[in-house]
C-alpha cells in the first residue's frame, strides 16, 4: 500500500476494526506519547537529559496500533528510538522519564538513559542502541517462545536503515527455519539518519526482504493506526498457528531530526509540514472521532489528562535522587 491512504479501503476499516472505544484508547495512547516525547525535547534543550536521544514523534500510530493487537505475555524489543515503545505497553511515563534524566528512581535506575530500559513485567526487553542488534534478539524471544510451547509472540521493531544489516537476514533466515513466532517490524520512516531509505536501498519495498526465506510480508499505512492494527491481527494470527514469522513494513514518517542533534537539513520544511497537515495520525483519529459523535469537551479532557501526566512525570524525575555510586558495581554479573 503506498503512503497515501486508500479510500475505499479507509472506509472498510472505519466499518470493522475500531469503534469508539478503541479508537478513544489510541487517541490517548498516541497523544500520551506525542506530548512525553516533546516535553522530553524540552529538558534535552535545558541540558536534564544527557547523551542521545531519538524522539518518535509522527510515528505513534505504529507502536499503538501493534500493541493494540497483543495480548499479555506477548514481546516487544526495539531500536534507540523506544520511548514511544515502551509508554505504549504499559510502562510508567514517570519511571521513564526519571530513567532519561537520570535518576535512581528510573526503570534501569538511572544508568541506562534514553536508549537501554527494560521492563520485563511488560514484556519490554529493551531498546538497543546497536543498529539492528535487536533483530537477533528478538529473534531469540520467538526461540524461547517456540521452545517452550506457548502461543507467545515477539514483534521486534528496527528501521528502514538497519534493514539491510547482515544479522537482520541471519534472523530472518532461522526464524523462518525453525518457525518462530516473530512479527519483524521495519519502521520505514523514509530517513535512516540523514539518508533517504531510496538512496540507501535496492529493494523498493522492504515489505518483500522476507521472501528469499519464504516470509509473508505486508506494505502498511503506518500513519493510520486502524490500518496497523488490522496488519498486525493478520501477522500476530499467524504466529500463533505455528506458521512462523510474519514481515511488515510501516510507511510512516518522524517530523523530529534522527535525534537531538540532528537539524535534519536534507529535507525541506515544506515536505515536513505536508506529513503534519494531511497525514498525522493523531489529527485523523480525532477526526474519526469527530464523525462518530465524540463531543470535543470529552476529547478536550483526554488532552488535559495527557498533559497532567506528562507534567507529573517531569515534576517527579526533576525531584529524583541520582543513583548512588555504589549502582556502578550493580547488574554487571549474574551468578548462575
Amino acid at each position: 500500500m503506498p503512503l497515501a491512504a486508500d479510500p475505499k479501503r479507509r472506509t472498510k476499516i472505519r466499518e470493522t476494526s475500531m469503534g469508539k472505544d478503541d479508537l478513544l484508547r489510541a487517541y490517548h495512547d498516541m497523544l500520551l506519547i506525542r506530548r512525553f516525547e516533546e516535553k522530553a525535547g524540552q529538558l534535552y534543550g535545558m541540558g536534564l537529559i544527557g547523551g542521545f536521544c531519538h524522539l518518535y514523534i509522527g510515528q505513534e500510530a505504529v507502536v499503538v496500533g501493534i500493541q493494540a493487537a497483543l495480548k499479555p505475555g506477548d514481546e516487544v524489543v526495539t531500536s534507540y528510538r523506544d520511548h514511544g515503545h515502551m509508554l505504549a505497553t504499559g510502562m510508567e511515563a514517570r519511571g521513564v522519564m526519571a530513567e532519561l534524566t537520570g535518576r535512581a528512581t528510573g526503570y534501569s535506575r538511572g544508568k541506562g538513559g534514553s536508549m537501554h530500559m527494560f521492563s520485563k513485567a511488560k514484556g519490554f526487553y529493551g531498546g538497543h542502541g546497536i543498529v539492528g542488534a535487536q533483530v537477533s534478539i528478538g529473534t531469540g524471544l520467538g526461540f524461547a517462545n517456540w521452545y517452550r510451547g506457548n502461543d507467545n509472540v515477539s514483534v521486534t521493531y528496527f528501521g528502514e536503515g538497519a534493514s539491510n544489516q547482515g544479522q537482520v537476514y541471519e534472523s530472518f533466515n532461522l526464524a523462518a527455519l525453525m518457525k518462530l513466532p516473530v512479527v519483524f517490524v521495519i519502521e520505514n520512516n523514509r530517513y535512516g539518519m540523514g539518508t533517504s531509505v531510496e538512496r540507501a536501498s535496492a529493494s523498493k519495498d522492504l515489505s518483500k526482504n522476507g521472501q528469499a526465506f519464504g516470509i509473508p510480508g505486508l506494505q502498511v499505512d503506518g500513519m493510520s493506526v486502524i490500518a496497523v492494527k488490522e496488519a498486525a491481527t493478520q501477522a500476530i494470527a499467524h504466529c500463533r498457528a505455528g506458521k512462523g514469522p510474519f514481515l511488515l513494513e510501516m510507511k510512516t514518517y518522524r517530523y523530529r531530526g534522527h535525534s537531538m542533534s540532528d537539524p535534519a537539513k536534507y529535507r525541506t520544511r515544506e515536505e515536513v509540514q505536508k506529513m503534519r497537515s494531511e497525514r498525522d495520525c493523531i489529527e485523523s483519529v480525532h477526526a474519526l472521532l469527530t464523525e462518530q459523535g465524540v463531543d470535543e469537551a470529552d476529547i478536550k479532557q483526554i488532552d488535559d489528562e495527557v498533559k497532567a501526566v506528562v507534567q507529573d512525570a517531569a515534576d517527579f524525575a526533576q525531584s529524583s535522587p541520582e543513583p548512588d555510586a555504589s549502582e556502578l558495581w550493580t547488574d554487571i554479573l549474574v551468578e548462575a
